[in-house]
């Protein structure tokens, strides 16, 4: 088992050189386009952050995943699409659990910090600015 584990870092290590690298930064980015647009949204609706919804409210967890593949299906699939098609070309087989660990990390990790972290920032400035500031004589 710590022989694969080795394998499957080195492999993940290996895919940031080499054919298809660009993939590294265009899926990602554009998860964060997501995230962000979907943070404002939250933001706008008065929402709580996303993970803090998720793990807190056990109703709305079903209503999250599917708004999150929703969102972010499309770039999973394209990440484990495209990294399959990596590997093949590397190493003439494909790895389905580096794959996965690739979609997720190309794709819904930074969808979820983006999302959460845009909420709260928008939230804290508005609510800054909601803040009179009193000015004593």
């Amino acid at each position: 088992m710590g022989d694969s584990l080795d394998q499957l870092w080195q492999n993940l290590i290996g895919r940031t050189t080499g054919p298809m690298n660009p993939r590294l930064l265009l899926q990602p980015a554009v998860a964060i386009f997501f995230g962000i647009r979907a943070g404002l949204r939250d933001a706008r609706e008065a929402r709580k952050p996303y993970l803090s919804k998720f793990f807190f409210i056990p109703g709305s967890r079903e209503r999250l995943l599917k708004e999150t593949w929703d969102h972010v299906g499309k770039v999973f699939v394209i990440a484990s699409i495209l990294d399959g098609i990596y590997q093949y070309i590397v190493f003439h087989r494909v790895y389905i659990t580096a794959v996965i660990i690739m979609a997720v990390t190309l794709a819904l990790i930074p969808y979820v910090v983006c999302r959460g972290f845009v909420n709260r920032i928008v939230t804290r400035r508005a609510a800054s600015k909601s803040v009179a500031p009193t000015t004593e004589n």
